[in-house]
């Protein structure tokens, strides 16, 4: 089993783009399988979460959570420079007010969940990322409205409900962190936890494949109906990933984090909350139901800009020796 582990970390950035696109070919040859797929998201990401989270010691959370410099950044780059950013790139898609929505929604929410994945595989502080979450969660909840108010309007706020938020929370976040919790305590006293630990933290590649694969399955098909729509909000989504690539570098640096933080940052702003605030955007008005393919689109577009950040961030963002490397090149 060990040796199977290894290959599949060997290889995981292949094993995630054919992931990718199995549940495309999956999603447009049996459009039946959408629905199932789309109730399938959620218990996958928590399983998902479930095992990233076991992979935490969370013994020495503590210590992350006294991080302010850290903590203040990564809130400083999600609310602050992140709708400095969103704004002037929402006016591309300004004219279609459904294409807006879908737009504002997923950009203005940072990430909590597989960008946790997506950092540690590229050499990101997962621990720093974990305790950060709940504070992002929070600071979403309370400043989404707001931002919607600033960049729509106070009617379309009024129409918003908010209980699929909460409830996306509990069930990917909190119900699995807890039961990470749980069992790194059952595998310190009993060695059957300490099997089952192994079993699930060796299981976070599949994992990852088959929430990417039931991601795409569950909603290519309706993407590629609305295409011609959809075109215009893509290439905010490219530009978003690239100009956060370079803001939450620079902010890293300015900050004074080590190397693992600014990684961490990077991949925090450059990764969005699309597959929680999904259920919350399917909760809008008919008059809005293209926005939640928006949300599904910036979803295909950021796993493809994940997959290959894995790669670019740590060159974007070297260690110690890999700039003495560079600069001896």
């Amino acid at each position: 089993m060990r040796g199977s582990v290894e290959w599949m970390e060997r290889h995981q950035v292949a094993l995630y783009v054919a992931g990718l696109a199995l549940g495309a070919v999956i999603g447009l040859v049996w459009p039946a399988v959408a629905h199932p797929a789309e109730l399938a998201i959620h218990p996958v990401l928590a399983l998902l979460l479930y095992a990233t989270f076991l992979g935490i010691p969370f013994a020495r959370i503590g210590r992350a959570f006294r991080d302010w410099r850290f903590l203040s950044t990564i809130l400083l780059v999600n609310f602050v420079l992140v709708p400095l950013v969103v704004w002037p790139l929402s006016r591309i898609v300004a004219g279609d007010q459904a294409l807006l929505i879908g737009v504002l929604f997923v950009l203005l929410t940072p990430c909590i969940d597989y960008v946790i994945v997506f950092s540690g595989l590229a050499g990101g502080d997962e621990e720093r990322l974990l305790a950060a979450a709940p504070l992002l969660m929070i600071a979403q909840m309370l400043l989404l409205p707001l931002y919607l108010w600033l960049f729509v309007g106070a009617e379309f706020v009024g129409s918003v409900e908010f209980g699929p938020f909460v409830e996306a929370f509990v069930l990917i976040i909190a119900l699995p962190l807890v039961a990470a919790a749980l069992t790194q305590l059952a595998a310190a006293r009993w060695r059957v936890g300490r099997r089952a630990e192994e079993v699930v933290m060796g299981a976070i590649v599949p994992l990852m494949v088959a929430t990417l694969a039931v991601v795409v399955a569950s909603q290519v098909a309706g993407v590629s109906a609305r295409l011609g729509s959809l075109l215009l909000a893509v290439p905010v989504f490219v530009l978003f990933a690239a100009v956060m690539v370079a803001v939450g570098t620079l902010a890293g640096r300015v900050a004074g984090l080590d190397v693992p933080g600014r990684r961490a940052v990077v991949f925090s702003g450059a990764t969005r909350n699309s597959l929680v605030v999904l259920p919350l955007v399917l909760a809008l008005p008919a008059a809005f139901d293209l926005a939640s393919l928006v949300v599904v689109t910036q979803t295909l577009v950021e796993l493809v800009a994940m997959v290959v950040f894995v790669r670019l961030v740590p060159r974007l963002v070297p260690t110690a020796r890999g700039s003495a490397a560079e600069a001896r090149a």
